[in-house]
């Protein structure tokens, strides 16, 4: 794990999880940078998050979680990125609009 902040948004960035990914019931399995304001996505395993378990978490709180989505630090916005397991290396595209 690297002391270097590899993201260019700030540590304390507001993105949006799961609470199963907080809690660690679930893993991240899906990520999205958002096209139109670059907000940060981490979606788990399970699928869709309904509202009520919808989290605002800190990026630092998420690479403190899982140091993986170290490597997505320069995913470009309008992209998204996908794994099958937590060992598996991050597939990423761009997302149709």
């Amino acid at each position: 794990m690297s002391s270097i902040w590899p993201f260019s948004d700030a540590e304390r960035t507001a993105v949006f999880t799961s609470k199963r990914v907080i809690d660690g019931s679930d893993w991240i399995h899906y990520v999205t940078h958002d096209a139109d304001d670059g907000a940060w996505q981490f979606h788990p395993y399970s699928g869709p998050t309904p509202e009520q378990e919808a989290a605002v978490v800190s990026l630092r709180s998420i690479l403190d979680l899982d140091d993986s989505v170290r490597s997505l630090s320069d995913l470009p916005r309008g992209w998204h990125a996908w794994r099958e397991s937590t060992s598996s290396t991050w597939t990423r595209a761009p997302r149709k609009q």
